[in-house]
């Protein structure tokens, strides 16, 4: 049996409160279903929960791998935000501006459905909504902060707001901008008790299930062959382990640290009230939260791409990339001095091959997919839901109508050209952020990444 508490913080923390994180029972042989749902992350569980509004007499199979919130969903740094992988510009020159700015409505709109849905399934997971906010700690970091102001103006969508460096309180800051259209929240206590909501209401979770192959009304599974009118693959970086999705999605490892809990006197300091997220303008992403047992919980990109897509346990690890973080906690914030860290984890996001997620579904063979998150998922994963449940039951509606609904991103290059441009991005980032201290100006590394990761 695998031990699910030590897959991260979060698992650890539910397993403390009494979840026993013990795998529901496996599907006993073939079945039968209405929607059979591939997946027991955030995108398969919110799908079932609106397919029930819309249809409360539908029959749902989940099958899951593993347990719900395995993967990313229950794994992530807790950011209920309303952050889409492309850019707004970028929707705007692939979709058109209104297209683009529906797309920013739906998402900003999502951050208080999370918390609202999530009442609603009497789930307690820790949401709180005072926004995020972005340091931006060099010459070069306040130019690109105050661009992305001067295009929230001109979108006149994302309320974005420029702090002076008084109030921006991570060390050596320029200022900051701050976004209120954020949330904090615990994802394992969200994945995991929306799955026992939905049992609550009839739906069929089937873990320790594996999922082999999806066709026109049939799943095939290790347990057995489930028949369904509607399939939904909602399986996110582990799609590239599904022979039909293998290079549509590409698994990229993000890695978090968790502290143990630091004192109040501390968090008045560094301005980190419960609810607010945090991050900076470097080029190699980093995100944290203040959790709510005041702790830190930070993350950041930095370990490879594997060879073939391969996604293996032991990837959730790298003490390099752990080192890493513990660094440049320690940079933003020298208050926190010796502070243990309690928790080291990681696991792979999905990510297509122009950043941009998607819902698909495809009338003629009745599958639906979603994904392509790339690390923005916790909210994106709520407004899928809500959008394949429209989808699913023949709806037309402002959500089916997002320009996100039918995109189709180009496959990934075979190996060994996809294991050398993905690590070779990685680099490129990493060459940015030291152009960028070196030089004191905008990085033409990173320029020249831009319109490859959506922005």
């Amino acid at each position: 049996m695998t031990d699910y508490r030590g897959l991260s913080y979060w698992h650890d923390s539910v397993a403390s409160a009494g979840d026993p994180l013990v795998q529901r029972a496996p599907l006993e042989g073939d079945a039968d279903a209405d929607v059979a749902i591939v997946g027991g992350g955030l995108t398969g569980l919110w799908t079932a929960w609106y397919l029930l509004e819309r249809d409360p007499g539908a029959r749902i199979l989940v099958l899951e791998k593993e347990t719900a919130g395995f993967g990313a969903s229950g794994r992530n740094g807790g950011w209920c935000s309303a952050l889409f992988p492309r850019s707004t510009a970028s929707l705007a020159a692939a979709h058109g501006r209104d297209a683009a700015l529906a797309m920013r409505r739906a998402m900003i709109d999502t951050v208080a459905e999370v918390g609202r849905a999530a009442a609603e399934a009497g789930i307690d997971c820790d949401y709180a909504r005072a926004g995020t906010v972005v340091y931006a700690r060099s010459a070069a970091q306040e130019r690109a902060a105050r661009a992305d102001l001067l295009e929230a103006e001109s979108y006149g969508v994302d309320p974005l707001e420029w702090w002076e460096p008084d109030r921006a309180s991570a060390a050596g800051s320029h200022g900051a901008v701050f976004d209120p259209n954020c949330a904090r929240l615990h994802p394992a206590k969200l994945v995991r008790g929306l799955a026992r909501a939905l049992e609550a209401r009839g739906v069929h979770i089937a873990e320790g299930t594996t999922v082999t192959r999806v066709d026109p009304g049939r799943v095939e599974t290790d347990r057995g062959v489930v028949t369904c009118d509607r399939a939904v693959i909602a399986i996110e970086g582990y799609g590239a382990a599904l022979p039909q999705t293998h290079r549509s999605i590409l698994p990229l490892y993000s890695l978090m640290i968790a502290t143990e809990p630091l004192p109040s006197s501390f968090w008045d300091e560094v301005d980190i009230p419960h609810g607010r997220t945090f991050s900076d303008y470097r080029h190699l992403l980093v995100y944290g939260q203040r959790t709510a047992d005041d702790r830190f919980a930070f993350g950041g990109r930095g370990a490879r791409y594997h060879w073939g897509s391969a996604i293996r346990a032991e990837y959730d690890r790298v003490d390099r990339v752990f080192r890493h973080l513990r660094r440049t906690l320690g940079e933003l914030f020298p208050a926190i001095g010796d502070a243990a860290v309690t928790h080291r984890w990681g696991g792979p996001l999905g990510v297509p091959r122009d950043w941009h997620a998607a819902v698909r579904y495809d009338p003629a063979t009745r599958i639906a997919w979603a994904g392509g998150y790339v690390g923005d998922g916790l909210s994106t994963t709520n407004l899928a839901g809500r959008t394949l449940a429209d989808v699913l039951t023949g709806g037309d509606s402002e959500l089916t109508r997002l320009p996100w609904v039918g995109h189709r991103s180009p496959d990934w290059e075979v190996e060994p050209l996809r294991f050398l441009g993905a690590n070779a991005g990685l680099a490129a980032m990493n060459v940015a952020d030291a152009e960028q201290r070196l030089t004191g100006r905008g990085s033409l590394v990173a320029r020249a990444m831009g319109p490859l990761i959506g922005h």
